[in-house]
Parts: structure tokens; C-alpha cells; sequence
């Protein structure tokens, strides 16, 4: 357990679910963290893993209130009640409106809730966990951190959308992005990791997982990135299709009588790895699958990296140069054979991948894994905990 009277709690809070941690800023560290799960279903618990020791319950209220209620009663067991200090919350969407975390009250509350037609399925939820973690924690001041703020620096030739003007004065139509938090995060430890001034670093960030983006990142600052109003855009993901053309919508609205949730049900939900192997949106299982023969898996993955090489390819337009390919996320640090992939179609721009080096950067290992001089790819583990709990210190004024 940790001595520091200086603790953050960390929540990410979804509609079922709420992700903590409990993390010392000062040494960086979880000392608490878990899992609440399967919300207001019967059969709603939480696990907590402290200390090497991994624990299991059922909640007897099984809505958010209840899961930050048994949060609170571990730490009071813990001896760690009287040391968190404040609540850091990770917030979807803030629209236009944040371009940097901040304390939240009620104003802010507001305008996360007026943004909640741009992320439906995850404002929402947030707010619930802002909610009850005020219920559960009277006295501790809660800061929010948006997915989006880091992407407000990108400019209006980057985030418009070909469109009438008109939806995006009066409807807020126009690019956003996402994984903000992971790429800031990830973008200071790349220029730490090679000792670089990240106020003078050319950087492409690929966020790989269930969810995948990837960022242009210039002097600390994003100039583009690859998920747009909502987190479809952009990348083939798990589930999700990435780009398509938007008459895909008519075409099967027309021919398969599909009407929009259909069609959004099947973008979101059904495409994607999982829609490409036929197998499942886990990159692990179709990677065995591709390798026992799978032809629908084998043509899945040769899709991702595909799509997802182009995409770095293009994103050096914003930067003028490259100095380093970043790979990160639970594909990005554990995938060697995709990252193989990747940077195999991506040659011409110099990279040079280091077989050896590459094998061997996954399971928290980070590192360089190219053997060029420049551009550099390497590999970076995020925390967008860690980060949230840093943004909570700074913005709170917090000592440690």
C-alpha cells in the first residue's frame, strides 16, 4: 500500500460498467484498481486488484451509485479512504467546448450533457459516474479529461467536413477524434524515450485496439487524426468498418429494406475484424486463425494493416517530415506480426524494421523497433489513467 496521503481516484465510467484506479502520482503506480461490471443486470459485481490479491462481489445495488459505494467501502477497508485526494473522470465528447481538462461543476456538467448527442453512448455514462461518484464522495472536487480536447488544435481545413457550412455552424457537424488522453500520454514518453524535444517532434501515432485511430502529432500538438464526428470514422476496428462510402447507407436501406439503426447496428457492431474473419473482433484469435489457414482471417488482417498503412502514409502530409511511427494501444504493443505488416508496406518512407527487436517489444515492453536511423517506430505502452490522474493533480493544484 501506498504511503502518500496524495491519492487520485480514476474512473472511466460506461453505461454497464466503470473502470478505476486508485493511483499515487508521485510514484506513478496503481495501488487500487478493478472493475464494475454488468450494471443494472442481476448479476452486477465488482473485482478489485490490490496488492497481488485479486477479489470478486456482487453488489447489492447494482447501478453506478452502487459500484462507487463498494469502491468507497474497499478503500475505508484498505486504510486509503483518508488519502484520495480528488477523482479524475475520463469524459468522451466535449464537443468545441474544452480544450483542456478542468474542475467540473455544474456549467460543465451542462455543456457534457448538451454534447451527448455527438457520443450517445458514452456522455451519458459519464455523467451518471460524475454523479455518483459526488454522491459517493461529497467532499473530494472531480475533474473531467475529454477524449477530444487534445484534438482541438487541429486546424479548420483538417476537421471540416465537405459539407453545407450550415451543419456545422448550427449542428456542431464536423471532426472531432478520440483516444486524446492516450495519445498526449504517449506523445511525452516517445520524445522521453529518445530524448527528444517534444516541442520539436515530427510524430504519426497509431492508438491500435477494439478501437483504432491514428493522430498526427506536431511539436506536442495534434494537426489531424483519423476518427472523425464519431469514433466510426477513419480505421478498420474490431467491430467497427472504418471508412466506407457514405451511399453504402441508401444501397442497403434500398436493396435490404435496412433502416438507419440497422445499418449503424451493422458499421458499429458487426464489421470490422469481426465482420472481414467472420471469426471474432479479438486481433489475437483471428492472428491464429490467419496462421492455421484461415483464408476469411488472413484477408482481415492484410485489410487492417492495409488501410491502416495508408493512413500513417498520409498523415506525414500534416507534419512536413517524420521522425518517428508510433505503435500503441492492446494491438499496437502486443502485435508484432501486425506491426510487421505495417511497417513492411510502409519501406518507402524509410523505415527498416528490426525483426529481433520487434519480436520481442510486446507483454510492457517498449522500444525501438526499427533498425534505420530515421524515422524511427517504436513502441510505447499508454496509461490514460496515469494521465488523467496528472491532469486531476495539475489542474486541482495538488502537491505531491
Amino acid at each position: 500500500m501506498s504511503n502518500s496521503n496524495n491519492l487520485i481516484l480514476v474512473l472511466n465510467c460506461g453505461s454497464s460498467s466503470v473502470k478505476f484506479s486508485v493511483i499515487d502520482p508521485k510514484t506513478e503506480k496503481d495501488v487500487l484498481s478493478g472493475l464494475a461490471e454488468k450494471l443494472n443486470l442481476q448479476d452486477a459485481s465488482v473485482t478489485f486488484k490490490f496488492d497481488g490479491h485479486k477479489e470478486t462481489r456482487f453488489l447489492t445495488t447494482n447501478d453506478h451509485t452502487g459500484a462507487l459505494e463498494s469502491i468507497l467501502e474497499k478503500l475505508k477497508a484498505l486504510g486509503l479512504f483518508e488519502k484520495v485526494t480528488a477523482i479524475g473522470h475520463r469524459l468522451v465528447h466535449g464537443g468545441e467546448a474544452f480544450k483542456a481538462s478542468v474542475e467540473i461543476n455544474d456549467e460543465v456538467l451542462k455543456t457534457v450533457e448538451a454534447c451527448s448527442n455527438l457520443a450517445p453512448l458514452h456522455n451519458p455514462a459519464n455523467i451518471l459516474g460524475v454523479r455518483a461518484a459526488q454522491k459517493a464522495f461529497p467532499s473530494l472536487k472531480n475533474v473531467g479529461v475529454f477524449d477530444t480536447s487534445f484534438h482541438q488544435t487541429m486546424p479548420e481545413h483538417a476537421y471540416l467536413y465537405a459539407v453545407p457550412m450550415k451543419l456545422y455552424r448550427e449542428n456542431h457537424v464536423r471532426r472531432y477524434g478520440f483516444h486524446g488522453t492516450s495519445y498526449r500520454f504517449v506523445a511525452k514518453e516517445a520524445a522521453k524515450m529518445l530524448n527528444k524535444d517534444e516541442n520539436n517532434f515530427a510524430l504519426v501515432v497509431a492508438h491500435l485496439g477494439n478501437g483504432a485511430s491514428v493522430a498526427s502529432i506536431l511539436n506536442g500538438k495534434c494537426m489531424d487524426t483519423s476518427m472523425g464526428l464519431t469514433p466510426l470514422e477513419g480505421l478498420v476496428m474490431g467491430t467497427r468498418s472504418g471508412d466506407i462510402d457514405p451511399g453504402l447507407f441508401s444501397y442497403l436501406n434500398q436493396e435490404l429494406k435496412m433502416d438507419i439503426s440497422a445499418i449503424n447496428n451493422l458499421l458499429n457492431k458487426e464489421s470490422g475484424l469481426l465482420g472481414l474473419s467472420e471469426l471474432s473482433n479479438d486481433c489475437r484469435e483471428v492472428e491464429e486463425a490467419a496462421e492455421n489457414g484461415n483464408r476469411n482471417a488472413q484477408l482481415a488482417l492484410e485489410v487492417f494493416a492495409y488501410r491502416l498503412a495508408k493512413y500513417i502514409a498520409g498523415y506525414v502530409v500534416p507534419l512536413g517530415r517524420l521522425d518517428a511511427l508510433v505503435f500503441t494501444g492492446g494491438i499496437g504493443e502486443n502485435s508484432a506480426s501486425m506491426r510487421a505488416r505495417v511497417i513492411n508496406h510502409l519501406s518507402f518512407l524509410g523505415l527498416k524494421l528490426d525483426e529481433n527487436a520487434n519480436n520481442e517489444t510486446c507483454r510492457g515492453k517498449a522500444g525501438v523497433i526499427t533498425s534505420s536511423t530515421a524515422p524511427l517506430a517504436l513502441v510505447v505502452n499508454t496509461n490514460e489513467e496515469l494521465m488523467i490522474a496528472q491532469d486531476t493533480v495539475s489542474v486541482l493544484n495538488i502537491a505531491i
